[in-house]
């Protein structure tokens, strides 16, 4: 007679003799980082814990690969983004396939207010330029704290003005800069602060053809502008650093 399956297999019997170890729950989703992220960023950094709360409850949040498409012409605006690290280009596309980079969003900064507020279809693509992470915030979620606190909306009409300041100061160099100008202003505004004399690396934010298209020109003059430049003995470029040897001179530069 031979010996019962349990003596022959104890260890098995053993696990099959013990209960199921039991699953825990999920535990919910916290909203602490994201809390934290909006708490950081200009337009909601006077708010208090109980509006960031609030605003958190209809952010999303997104973690984007370099080169992906977030929204294209056409689209409806649900809400608008806040670029928390990356970058994104806003740019139009023409019927040709030609592409115009409008702005170069960084961190820190925010695009889409105007079409969430109009409730208008988005009017130019955003595509990442780098690994992004960004913050999607509901325009339900801010009608509603819009209807409860009125100083967020003059913090919002603040940004919005300062990028239509912004807009037609771009139109103005289109109009009436050369393109030497137009680069030459470029790389100053990145060298604010510096003195004379003093050498100061600006490093182009993504390739020389967006900011080519950012300033308006085909890829091809802007780069015949800074090597005219670096003959001039005004600045030095190495990839996309660009090495400022005296601001006073290449500000006074005329071709």
């Amino acid at each position: 007679m031979g010996r019962p399956a349990c003596q022959a297999l104890p260890v098995r019997c053993a696990n099959l003799a013990a209960p199921p170890t039991p699953i825990a729950p999920p535990l919910p989703t916290a909203k602490i980082k994201t809390q934290a992220f909006l708490a950081s960023m200009p337009l909601f950094k006077e708010l208090a814990a109980a509006e960031i709360d609030r605003i958190a409850a209809g952010t999303t949040e997104l973690h984007v690969p370099r080169g992906e498409i977030l929204f294209n012409k056409g689209d409806p605006c649900l809400g608008f983004h806040l670029v928390i690290y990356g970058q994104v280009k806003l740019a139009f596309i023409s019927p040709q396939g030609n592409e115009k980079v409008v702005e170069i969003v960084g961190p820190g900064f925010s695009f889409g207010e105007a079409l969430m507020f109009m409730e208008k279809p988005y009017v130019v693509m955003a595509q990442t330029l780098a690994d992004s992470m960004l913050l999607h915030v509901s325009k339900e979620a801010v009608f509603d704290e819009l209807d409860r606190n009125p100083k967020l909306a003059r913090k919002m009409l603040a940004g919005l003005s300062r990028r239509l300041h912004g807009l037609i100061g771009d139109v103005e160099s289109y109009s009436l800069h050369s393109g030497t100008q137009r680069v030459i202003g470029y790389l100053l505004r990145h060298n604010e602060g510096q003195g004379a004399g003093n050498v100061e690396t600006v490093t182009l934010p993504t390739s020389k053809a967006i900011v080519a298209s950012r300033l308006n020109l085909t890829p091809e003059h802007f780069s015949r502008i800074l090597h005219d430049l670096v003959e001039a003995g005004l600045i030095s470029v190495e990839g996309r650093e660009v090495n400022i040897l005296d601001a006073t001179r290449l500000k006074g530069y005329t071709p």
